[in-house]
């Protein structure tokens, strides 16, 4: 949850006013305190797993959302016991940003009205009774039943919290939360189900909580998985960012053809890790830069022939920069070859064709797409539109028409939305006092050919 808008606090008042009245009915019933009680404090204690220094503080907000608690809770405690189960451990959980204690009570009660739904839907369809007897298969069904109402709970009221406290718009809000959320609740429910079942049984709670272990484990391991990533992610933020201040006039480019690289991936259908290999391989195509003197990058009038031939060195010194990169792999061969073109005449290597690597031949089209529609020093950016049809005109000489095709269509279908930071807001309105100066533009470059400066897509 982001910064809350006004609406925010009354989306989170009724979703608490709601839980009550879902906990309201408790007094009336015959609930086994203790049992409430202790799957209380062992989901609390299952909250502060992120604070263990065994997983490390860095892991990631919401780790310790263990879920097979909670529906255990949900399979063996009547509706309103079993939405008393979360609250404990979410008002006394850590939380990132403020107000904390909004937060705090919106996490407690969106897990208070899942939970509610979840044992509503295992109870009316004689869940409980499965459980207790040990009915199998048939137990399946009722729990089952109960993770899809659990998943819908929470898909429903992340929605509503993205689009009322967010801003985000409503067509997009609860675009693919429940399909995200369904398999790894499913696992959970499963753990879940374990759990309650072997609670009943002779063995007693003990046993059941034996369940939790392999749970921990796979949390320890995925906590690792979170550092690795998060220290992945710092290095390729302190390269881009020593780029961005030795050429400032392309800040932001490596971000936004990391973008458009992804969206050339997903279209053409790529797995998520290639994806994301290809975000990397955008993001840190022009790392070569840190290794071509700063005079060359930030000079306004053409370059010479030998200029030229020192800044065309810019891809090799990138590839050899992350050769000792091991999470990289695969995008080291489009920092190389990204500058390469299907009809031979590009460089360092000349390649034709299929023997450009894949992944560089998506980086070529977004970086040419995204340095024509980018402001630079010595012209204005083009329209959308206007890029697009460049990037058709020389596709089967320059650029590779597959990729062409996947990336028009891929803005088709989603657009172009590129951040752009405050600082290339303050250069856009720089290029404009000098443009009212009548500082002569030069003249419009080819796709990935800026005239008077480097070659490349990126205007190396």
């Amino acid at each position: 949850m982001g910064p809350v808008r006004p609406w925010g606090y009354v989306y989170v008042g009724c979703a608490a006013l709601a839980a009550l009245f879902c906990v309201a009915p408790v007094p009336e019933l015959p609930v086994p305190w203790w049992a409430v009680a202790l799957l209380a404090v062992l989901y609390a204690g299952c909250e502060q797993v992120p604070r263990c220094s065994l997983v490390g503080r860095h892991a990631p907000d919401g780790m310790g959302t263990f879920f097979p608690v909670l529906l255990a809770g949900a399979f063996l405690l009547p509706p309103p016991a079993a939405a008393l189960v979360p609250l404990p451990g979410a008002l006394l959980a850590r939380v990132d940003g403020r107000p904390a204690r909004l937060r705090r009570t919106w996490r407690a009660a969106q897990l208070a009205l899942a939970v509610w739904a979840a044992s509503r839907v295992h109870w009316s369809l004689g869940g409980h009774d499965a459980v207790v007897g040990a009915r199998f298969p048939y137990a399946l069904l009722p729990a089952g039943a109960a993770v899809v109402a659990f998943c819908l709970a929470l898909t429903a009221l992340d929605g509503g919290i993205l689009a009322l406290a967010e801003g985000v718009p409503a067509h997009t809000a609860w675009r693919g939360l429940f399909l995200r959320s369904l398999a790894p609740v499913t696992v959970h429910g499963l753990a879940g189900l374990m759990m309650a079942v072997l609670w009943r049984s002779t063995y007693g709670p003990v046993a059941a909580l034996l369940v939790l272990l392999p749970m921990y484990v796979s949390c320890w391991v995925f906590a690792q998985y979170h550092r690795e990533r998060a220290a992945h992610q710092a290095t390729i933020r302190a390269l881009v960012q020593a780029v961005d201040i030795k050429d400032g006039y392309t800040r932001g480019h490596s971000e936004r053809v990391g973008q458009a690289s992804m969206m050339i991936a997903r279209e053409l259908g790529m797995d998520d890790e290639r994806v994301e290999v290809l975000r990397f391989a955008g993001i840190l195509h022009d790392v070569g830069k840190l290794g071509v003197p700063t005079r060359l990058l930030r000079k306004d009038g053409p370059l010479t022939p030998e200029e030229r031939r020192i800044i065309e060195l810019h891809p090799e010194y990138g590839h050899e920069m992350v050769r000792g990169i091991g999470f990289l792999d695969e995008a080291r061969s489009a920092i190389l070859h990204h500058h390469e073109r299907l009809d031979g005449s590009g460089y360092p290597y000349g390649l034709t064709g299929d023997r450009i690597p894949e992944c560089a031949r998506v980086v070529a089209v977004a970086d040419a797409f995204d340095a024509m529609t980018s402001t630079r020093s010595y012209r204005r950016a083009r329209p959308v539109a206007a890029a697009l049809d460049e990037l058709r005109r020389c596709a089967g000489s320059q650029f590779d028409p597959a990729m062409v095709g996947a990336f028009v269509r891929a803005l088709a279908r989603h657009g172009w939305h590129p951040v752009v930071t405050a600082d290339e807001e303050r250069r856009e309105e720089a290029r404009d006092a000098r443009a009212r100066g009548n500082v002569p533009p030069p003249a419009l470059p080819v796709a990935g050919r800026p005239a008077g400066r480097g070659p490349g897509g990126g205007g190396a």
